[in-house]
Protein backbone atom coordinates (compact mmCIF):
# COMPACT_ATOMS: atom_id res chain seq x y z
CA UNK A 1 0.00 0.00 0.00
CA UNK A 2 0.91 3.76 -1.02
CA UNK A 3 3.08 5.24 1.67
CA UNK A 4 1.56 8.76 0.49
CA UNK A 5 -1.97 7.30 -0.11
CA UNK A 6 -1.27 6.10 3.67
CA UNK A 7 -0.27 9.77 4.53
CA UNK A 8 -2.97 11.37 3.06
CA UNK A 9 -5.46 9.76 4.74
CA UNK A 10 -3.32 9.92 8.05
CA UNK A 11 -4.07 13.90 7.18
CA UNK A 12 -8.03 13.12 7.50
CA UNK A 13 -8.59 13.17 3.56
CA UNK A 14 -10.71 10.51 2.41
CA UNK A 15 -10.27 9.25 -1.15
CA UNK A 16 -12.86 8.57 -3.31
CA UNK A 17 -12.45 7.29 -6.65
CA UNK A 18 -14.18 9.85 -9.77
CA UNK A 19 -15.04 6.52 -11.50
CA UNK A 20 -17.38 3.67 -12.01
CA UNK A 21 -18.00 1.23 -14.78
CA UNK A 22 -19.72 -2.28 -14.65
CA UNK A 23 -16.01 -4.02 -15.51
CA UNK A 24 -14.44 -2.52 -12.99
CA UNK A 25 -16.87 -4.15 -10.85
CA UNK A 26 -16.88 -7.29 -12.08
CA UNK A 27 -13.15 -7.77 -12.14
CA UNK A 28 -12.98 -6.77 -8.92
CA UNK A 29 -10.80 -3.56 -9.47
CA UNK A 30 -13.02 -1.49 -7.10
CA UNK A 31 -12.22 -3.76 -4.47
CA UNK A 32 -8.56 -4.02 -4.58
CA UNK A 33 -8.14 -0.17 -4.32
CA UNK A 34 -10.31 0.16 -1.54
CA UNK A 35 -8.52 -2.65 -0.17
CA UNK A 36 -4.83 -1.49 -1.49
CA UNK A 37 -5.16 2.24 -1.95
CA UNK A 38 -7.25 3.82 -0.03
CA UNK A 39 -10.44 4.28 -1.54
CA UNK A 40 -13.48 5.00 0.75
CA UNK A 41 -16.25 6.26 -1.89
CA UNK A 42 -17.07 6.61 -5.17
CA UNK A 43 -18.71 9.36 -7.61
CA UNK A 44 -20.35 9.15 -11.36
CA UNK A 45 -21.63 11.05 -13.46
CA UNK A 46 -23.12 10.34 -17.62
CA UNK A 47 -19.92 11.12 -19.07
CA UNK A 48 -18.53 8.27 -16.90
CA UNK A 49 -21.59 5.66 -17.35
CA UNK A 50 -21.03 6.47 -21.38
CA UNK A 51 -17.65 5.70 -21.96
CA UNK A 52 -18.65 2.51 -19.71
CA UNK A 53 -21.00 1.55 -21.79
CA UNK A 54 -19.11 1.98 -25.00
CA UNK A 55 -16.52 -0.62 -24.10
CA UNK A 56 -16.40 -3.86 -23.69
CA UNK A 57 -18.89 -6.59 -23.13
CA UNK A 58 -19.87 -6.07 -19.20
CA UNK A 59 -23.47 -4.65 -20.11
CA UNK A 60 -24.09 -6.87 -23.30
CA UNK A 61 -26.77 -9.31 -20.84
CA UNK A 62 -28.53 -6.67 -19.35
CA UNK A 63 -28.73 -4.60 -22.36
CA UNK A 64 -30.39 -7.76 -24.63
CA UNK A 65 -32.87 -8.27 -21.58
CA UNK A 66 -33.82 -4.09 -21.85
CA UNK A 67 -33.91 -4.71 -25.22
CA UNK A 68 -37.00 -8.01 -25.17
CA UNK A 69 -38.85 -6.26 -22.41
CA UNK A 70 -39.17 -3.12 -24.78
CA UNK A 71 -38.21 -0.30 -22.28
CA UNK A 72 -37.29 2.93 -23.39
CA UNK A 73 -33.70 5.05 -22.80
CA UNK A 74 -34.80 6.90 -20.14
CA UNK A 75 -35.73 3.55 -18.63
CA UNK A 76 -32.99 1.43 -19.89
CA UNK A 77 -30.86 4.13 -18.34
CA UNK A 78 -31.85 4.10 -15.08
CA UNK A 79 -31.93 0.05 -15.11
CA UNK A 80 -28.12 0.41 -15.97
CA UNK A 81 -26.95 3.29 -13.77
CA UNK A 82 -28.70 1.91 -10.75
CA UNK A 83 -27.81 -1.46 -10.85
CA UNK A 84 -24.00 -0.34 -11.19
CA UNK A 85 -24.53 1.90 -8.20
CA UNK A 86 -25.87 -0.77 -6.34
CA UNK A 87 -23.24 -3.32 -6.80
CA UNK A 88 -20.38 -0.11 -5.94
CA UNK A 89 -22.34 0.25 -2.79
CA UNK A 90 -22.23 -3.33 -1.47
CA UNK A 91 -18.37 -3.44 -2.33
CA UNK A 92 -18.03 -0.59 -0.14
CA UNK A 93 -20.80 -1.28 2.36
CA UNK A 94 -18.15 -2.33 5.18
CA UNK A 95 -16.50 0.92 4.67
CA UNK A 96 -19.46 2.49 5.33
CA UNK A 97 -19.77 0.19 8.67
CA UNK A 98 -16.71 0.79 9.86
CA UNK A 99 -16.55 4.26 9.62
CA UNK A 100 -20.43 5.01 10.93
CA UNK A 101 -22.23 5.88 7.58
CA UNK A 102 -19.06 8.72 7.00
CA UNK A 103 -17.32 7.06 4.12
CA UNK A 104 -18.28 3.94 2.11
CA UNK A 105 -20.49 6.37 -0.32
CA UNK A 106 -21.49 6.19 -4.27
CA UNK A 107 -22.67 9.04 -5.40
CA UNK A 108 -25.34 9.14 -8.57
CA UNK A 109 -26.66 12.37 -10.09
CA UNK A 110 -29.95 13.70 -10.33
CA UNK A 111 -31.02 14.31 -14.11
CA UNK A 112 -28.56 17.44 -15.15
CA UNK A 113 -31.24 18.59 -17.41
CA UNK A 114 -33.16 19.57 -14.30
CA UNK A 115 -30.68 21.53 -13.05
CA UNK A 116 -31.94 24.93 -13.46
CA UNK A 117 -36.25 23.25 -13.50
CA UNK A 118 -38.46 23.64 -10.58
CA UNK A 119 -37.07 21.73 -7.06
CA UNK A 120 -39.89 19.63 -7.08
CA UNK A 121 -39.04 17.73 -10.32
CA UNK A 122 -35.59 17.49 -8.76
CA UNK A 123 -36.85 16.67 -5.45
CA UNK A 124 -39.05 13.78 -7.15
CA UNK A 125 -36.01 12.76 -9.11
CA UNK A 126 -33.75 12.49 -6.30
CA UNK A 127 -36.63 10.31 -4.49
CA UNK A 128 -36.73 8.02 -7.60
CA UNK A 129 -32.90 7.28 -7.23
CA UNK A 130 -32.56 6.82 -3.71
CA UNK A 131 -35.82 4.49 -3.50
CA UNK A 132 -34.32 2.83 -6.76
CA UNK A 133 -30.70 2.21 -5.61
CA UNK A 134 -31.97 0.95 -2.09
CA UNK A 135 -29.19 1.14 -0.20
CA UNK A 136 -28.16 3.53 2.97
CA UNK A 137 -24.96 4.49 1.53
CA UNK A 138 -25.64 6.36 -1.58
CA UNK A 139 -25.68 9.97 -1.73
CA UNK A 140 -28.03 11.63 -4.56
CA UNK A 141 -26.28 14.49 -6.50
CA UNK A 142 -27.82 17.71 -6.54
CA UNK A 143 -26.27 20.74 -8.31
CA UNK A 144 -25.71 24.28 -6.20
CA UNK A 145 -27.96 26.42 -8.63
CA UNK A 146 -30.15 28.88 -7.54
CA UNK A 147 -33.15 26.55 -8.43
CA UNK A 148 -31.12 23.14 -7.07
CA UNK A 149 -30.98 25.04 -3.29
CA UNK A 150 -34.22 24.63 -1.78
CA UNK A 151 -34.42 20.79 -3.33
CA UNK A 152 -31.03 19.86 -1.42
CA UNK A 153 -33.06 21.23 1.71
CA UNK A 154 -35.90 19.42 0.96
CA UNK A 155 -34.05 16.17 0.16
CA UNK A 156 -31.72 16.04 3.66
CA UNK A 157 -34.96 17.20 5.11
CA UNK A 158 -36.74 13.62 3.55
CA UNK A 159 -33.85 11.87 5.27
CA UNK A 160 -32.17 10.97 1.66
CA UNK A 161 -28.08 11.88 1.74
CA UNK A 162 -26.89 14.96 -0.67
CA UNK A 163 -23.94 15.05 -2.66
CA UNK A 164 -23.62 18.94 -3.92
CA UNK A 165 -22.59 19.12 -6.76
CA UNK A 166 -21.02 22.27 -9.55
CA UNK A 167 -20.04 24.32 -6.39
CA UNK A 168 -17.52 27.05 -7.70
CA UNK A 169 -18.08 30.50 -5.82
CA UNK A 170 -17.90 30.93 -2.32
CA UNK A 171 -21.24 33.03 -2.40
CA UNK A 172 -23.23 29.96 -3.52
CA UNK A 173 -21.27 27.64 -1.23
CA UNK A 174 -22.03 29.50 1.48
CA UNK A 175 -25.73 30.09 0.17
CA UNK A 176 -25.26 25.40 -0.04
CA UNK A 177 -24.45 25.39 3.92
CA UNK A 178 -27.38 27.56 4.51
CA UNK A 179 -29.46 24.90 2.61
CA UNK A 180 -27.72 21.91 4.19
CA UNK A 181 -28.30 23.21 7.37
CA UNK A 182 -32.20 24.55 6.56
CA UNK A 183 -32.39 20.55 5.70
CA UNK A 184 -30.92 19.05 8.59
CA UNK A 185 -33.33 21.38 10.67
CA UNK A 186 -36.35 20.46 9.20
CA UNK A 187 -34.96 16.64 9.58
CA UNK A 188 -35.08 17.16 13.09
CA UNK A 189 -38.04 18.74 13.40
CA UNK A 190 -39.60 15.39 11.59
CA UNK A 191 -37.82 12.96 14.20
CA UNK A 192 -35.55 12.10 11.96
CA UNK A 193 -32.55 10.25 13.07
CA UNK A 194 -30.01 13.35 12.27
CA UNK A 195 -26.82 9.83 12.15
CA UNK A 196 -28.18 8.51 8.93
CA UNK A 197 -27.81 11.88 7.08
CA UNK A 198 -25.14 12.19 5.21
CA UNK A 199 -23.82 14.60 2.64
CA UNK A 200 -20.99 16.36 0.89
CA UNK A 201 -20.51 19.84 -1.15
CA UNK A 202 -18.67 19.57 -4.20
CA UNK A 203 -16.46 22.29 -4.48
CA UNK A 204 -15.02 22.41 -8.37
CA UNK A 205 -11.10 22.68 -8.23
CA UNK A 206 -9.21 22.23 -12.02
CA UNK A 207 -11.74 24.17 -13.82
CA UNK A 208 -11.50 27.30 -11.47
CA UNK A 209 -8.03 27.87 -12.60
CA UNK A 210 -8.80 26.39 -16.23
CA UNK A 211 -11.19 29.17 -16.69
CA UNK A 212 -8.72 32.02 -14.97
CA UNK A 213 -5.73 31.08 -16.74
CA UNK A 214 -7.79 31.47 -20.40
CA UNK A 215 -8.47 35.46 -18.97
CA UNK A 216 -4.87 35.88 -17.67
CA UNK A 217 -3.26 35.10 -20.77
CA UNK A 218 -5.45 37.15 -22.72
CA UNK A 219 -4.31 40.10 -20.11
CA UNK A 220 -1.01 38.76 -21.12
CA UNK A 221 1.53 41.30 -18.66
CA UNK A 222 3.88 39.73 -16.70
CA UNK A 223 1.95 40.46 -13.38
CA UNK A 224 -1.44 38.21 -14.66
CA UNK A 225 0.98 35.68 -16.14
CA UNK A 226 2.49 35.17 -13.18
CA UNK A 227 -0.77 34.32 -11.17
CA UNK A 228 -1.38 31.49 -13.49
CA UNK A 229 -2.06 27.97 -11.66
CA UNK A 230 -2.59 29.59 -8.08
CA UNK A 231 -6.29 30.94 -7.98
CA UNK A 232 -7.88 27.06 -8.02
CA UNK A 233 -6.04 26.47 -4.91
CA UNK A 234 -6.30 29.59 -3.25
CA UNK A 235 -10.66 29.71 -4.29
CA UNK A 236 -10.69 26.07 -2.56
CA UNK A 237 -8.69 27.12 0.78
CA UNK A 238 -11.14 30.43 1.23
CA UNK A 239 -14.13 27.74 1.14
CA UNK A 240 -12.33 25.53 3.49
CA UNK A 241 -11.90 28.51 5.49
CA UNK A 242 -16.14 29.80 5.20
CA UNK A 243 -16.59 26.07 6.00
CA UNK A 244 -14.94 26.53 9.17
CA UNK A 245 -17.12 29.59 10.29
CA UNK A 246 -20.12 27.29 9.59
CA UNK A 247 -18.73 24.49 12.37
CA UNK A 248 -18.27 26.92 14.98
CA UNK A 249 -21.54 28.54 14.77
CA UNK A 250 -24.04 28.18 17.04
CA UNK A 251 -26.92 26.91 14.63
CA UNK A 252 -24.65 24.07 13.33
CA UNK A 253 -23.56 23.43 17.34
CA UNK A 254 -27.40 22.82 18.06
CA UNK A 255 -27.25 20.01 14.89
CA UNK A 256 -24.36 18.28 15.83
CA UNK A 257 -26.04 17.68 19.54
CA UNK A 258 -28.73 15.88 18.20
CA UNK A 259 -26.41 13.86 16.42
CA UNK A 260 -25.58 15.17 12.83
CA UNK A 261 -22.21 14.80 10.87
CA UNK A 262 -20.60 17.44 8.97
CA UNK A 263 -21.19 17.81 5.38
CA UNK A 264 -17.52 17.80 4.45
CA UNK A 265 -16.18 19.85 1.62
CA UNK A 266 -15.23 17.31 -1.58
CA UNK A 267 -12.51 18.94 -3.89
CA UNK A 268 -13.91 17.38 -7.28
CA UNK A 269 -12.63 18.26 -10.29
CA UNK A 270 -8.74 17.53 -9.28
CA UNK A 271 -7.20 15.97 -12.13
CA UNK A 272 -4.79 18.73 -13.75
CA UNK A 273 -6.01 20.04 -17.32
CA UNK A 274 -2.39 21.85 -17.87
CA UNK A 275 -0.17 19.30 -18.55
CA UNK A 276 2.59 22.06 -17.34
CA UNK A 277 1.07 21.42 -13.82
CA UNK A 278 2.29 18.97 -11.17
CA UNK A 279 -0.40 15.79 -11.58
CA UNK A 280 -1.00 16.25 -8.14
CA UNK A 281 -1.01 19.71 -7.27
CA UNK A 282 -4.52 19.78 -6.31
CA UNK A 283 -3.88 16.81 -3.57
CA UNK A 284 -1.28 17.84 -2.42
CA UNK A 285 -1.93 21.79 -2.14
CA UNK A 286 -5.50 21.14 -0.27
CA UNK A 287 -4.78 18.42 2.32
CA UNK A 288 -6.78 19.12 5.65
CA UNK A 289 -8.85 16.92 7.83
CA UNK A 290 -12.64 16.47 7.23
CA UNK A 291 -12.25 16.49 3.78
CA UNK A 292 -12.64 14.36 0.84
CA UNK A 293 -10.64 14.54 -2.67
CA UNK A 294 -12.25 13.00 -5.34
CA UNK A 295 -9.92 11.04 -7.84
CA UNK A 296 -9.70 9.83 -11.47
CA UNK A 297 -7.59 6.84 -11.39
CA UNK A 298 -4.65 8.48 -13.25
CA UNK A 299 -4.99 10.95 -9.80
CA UNK A 300 -4.84 8.18 -7.40
CA UNK A 301 -1.54 6.29 -9.30
CA UNK A 302 0.56 9.53 -9.34
CA UNK A 303 -0.43 10.69 -5.41
CA UNK A 304 0.57 6.96 -4.50
CA UNK A 305 4.09 7.12 -6.42
CA UNK A 306 4.91 10.66 -6.32
CA UNK A 307 2.63 12.69 -4.24
CA UNK A 308 4.05 15.68 -1.49
CA UNK A 309 1.92 14.70 1.37
CA UNK A 310 3.49 16.48 3.87
CA UNK A 311 1.15 17.86 6.87
CA UNK A 312 -1.92 20.26 6.66
CA UNK A 313 -1.77 22.86 3.31
CA UNK A 314 -5.09 24.41 3.32
CA UNK A 315 -5.45 26.09 7.04
CA UNK A 316 -1.82 27.61 6.86
CA UNK A 317 -2.83 29.22 3.41
CA UNK A 318 -5.64 31.52 4.24
CA UNK A 319 -3.01 34.58 4.24
CA UNK A 320 -1.98 33.44 0.49
CA UNK A 321 -5.27 32.60 -0.91
CA UNK A 322 -6.95 36.12 0.10
CA UNK A 323 -3.65 37.98 -1.56
CA UNK A 324 -3.75 36.18 -4.16
CA UNK A 325 -7.86 36.49 -5.00
CA UNK A 326 -6.95 40.29 -4.21
CA UNK A 327 -3.88 40.34 -6.89
CA UNK A 328 -6.13 38.53 -9.56
CA UNK A 329 -8.73 41.61 -8.70
CA UNK A 330 -6.04 44.24 -9.42
CA UNK A 331 -5.07 42.60 -12.52
CA UNK A 332 -8.69 42.72 -14.32
CA UNK A 333 -10.24 39.16 -12.85
CA UNK A 334 -13.55 39.73 -12.43
CA UNK A 335 -14.77 37.11 -10.09
CA UNK A 336 -18.60 37.13 -10.40
CA UNK A 337 -18.13 36.72 -13.73
CA UNK A 338 -16.10 33.80 -13.96
CA UNK A 339 -17.68 31.58 -11.60
CA UNK A 340 -21.23 32.43 -13.63
CA UNK A 341 -19.10 31.24 -16.61
CA UNK A 342 -18.36 28.10 -15.24
CA UNK A 343 -21.75 27.37 -13.60
CA UNK A 344 -23.02 27.79 -16.81
CA UNK A 345 -20.68 26.05 -18.61
CA UNK A 346 -20.63 23.30 -15.82
CA UNK A 347 -24.70 22.85 -16.33
CA UNK A 348 -24.19 23.16 -20.43
CA UNK A 349 -21.73 20.27 -20.03
CA UNK A 350 -23.44 18.06 -17.46
CA UNK A 351 -26.92 18.22 -19.95
CA UNK A 352 -24.11 17.23 -22.95
CA UNK A 353 -23.00 14.43 -20.94
CA UNK A 354 -26.47 13.06 -19.75
CA UNK A 355 -27.38 13.84 -23.89
CA UNK A 356 -24.01 11.72 -24.70
CA UNK A 357 -25.33 8.83 -22.37
CA UNK A 358 -28.90 8.82 -23.92
CA UNK A 359 -27.33 8.41 -27.53
CA UNK A 360 -24.86 6.21 -26.22
CA UNK A 361 -27.22 3.66 -24.92
CA UNK A 362 -29.81 3.98 -28.09
CA UNK A 363 -26.81 2.88 -30.06
CA UNK A 364 -26.00 -0.30 -27.43
CA UNK A 365 -29.92 -0.93 -27.25
CA UNK A 366 -29.55 -1.17 -31.48
CA UNK A 367 -26.63 -3.48 -31.50
CA UNK A 368 -28.52 -5.84 -29.08
CA UNK A 369 -31.78 -5.99 -30.93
Amino acid sequence: MSENLKRLTGQGVSIWLDDISRERLRSGNLAALVRDKQVTGVTSNPTIFASALSKGDAYDDQLRDLTVRGVDVGEAVRAITTYDIRWAADVLRPVFDATDGVDGRVSIEVDPRLATDTAEKTVAEARALWWLVDRPNVHIKIPATVEGLPAITQALAEGISVNVTLIFSLERYRAVMDAWLSGLEKAKAAGLDLSKIESVASFFVSRFDTEIDKRLEKIGTPEALALRGKAAIANARLAFAAYEEVMASDRWQALKAAGAHPQRPLWASTGVKNPDYPVTMYVDQLVTSGTVNTMPEKTLDATAEHGSIDGDTVRSGYTEAWDTMAALKQVGIDYDDVVRALEEEGVEKFVASWTELLGTLESELEKAR
